[in-house]
């Protein structure tokens, strides 16, 4: 398994409040998808770009797809781009594979939506294997749900929860998780510091596009209410 369908499986079953908005978690998938191809030598990190290399063969479909979109002429691509065009509706994208390959399972109730439908992680090796490397403080894994309010870096929220989910916005909404804290425990690779901080710095870049959204919403709101 790949750290982005881990990482997508503790965040349902993580029942953390408040909810994860889908593109907090776009982003943060994108940044595991970075941190495989980092690690398996695709990319490679310089000075905030990242360099394509040559890697293994790639047995992950999605994970596939990333290599195929990484951009190989020069001056090369930011990681924070990356991780905006890459993340775009990847959440969903997560969504509907592990649905197809039937890690997920329809639900009838419970807090865990993205869009109109609710899902649960079934109880497979995969499943079990995500949340042995939660419970083993995998240090990727915790700062990647870290930025995206899961855990927070206490070791809450450990894969099983009460079998309600999480609830999974839009991405649009109003909703927020909890400010970002630091990145918990510090990883060991400097490549990989950097794109946690970059998804880190990303999600805060959403979230004040949300906030100056509900500003304008309400203002517009009071002009048409009038005095």
């Amino acid at each position: 398994m790949s750290t982005a369908r881990d990482l997508f499986i503790i965040a349902m079953g993580s029942g953390h409040e408040p909810s994860v908005g889908q593109g907090d978690l776009s982003l943060a998938l994108a940044g595991a998808e970075l941190i495989d191809l980092l690690g398996d030598g695709h990319v490679t990190v310089d000075a905030d770009r990242v360099v394509p290399g040559a890697g293994s063969v790639l047995d992950d479909r999605l994970l596939g797809e990333a290599s195929d979109g990484i951009v190989r002429t020069t001056p090369y691509e930011g990681v924070e781009d990356w991780l905006w065009r890459r993340g775009k509706n990847l959440s969903a994208t997560y969504q509907s594979a592990l649905e197809a390959e039937g890690e997920l399972t329809r639900k009838r109730g419970g807090r865990l939506t993205l869009g109109a439908r609710r899902v649960e992680p079934v109880d497979t090796a995969a499943r079990h294997s995500a949340v042995d490397r939660w419970e083993r403080r995998e240090p990727v894994l915790v700062a990647l749900a870290s930025a995206v309010g899961i855990g927070d870096g206490d070791g809450d929220g450990d894969g099983d929860g009460d079998g309600d989910g999480t609830l999974i916005g839009d991405g649009d909404d109003t909703s927020t998780t909890d400010e970002p804290s630091d990145i918990e425990p510090v990883l060991d690779d400097e490549a990989a510091t950097a794109v946690v901080a970059a998804v880190h710095d990303a999600i805060m870049e959403l979230e004040a596009v949300r906030q100056r959204r509900t500003i304008e919403n309400s203002a517009f709101a009071n002009l048409w209410r009038g005095p």
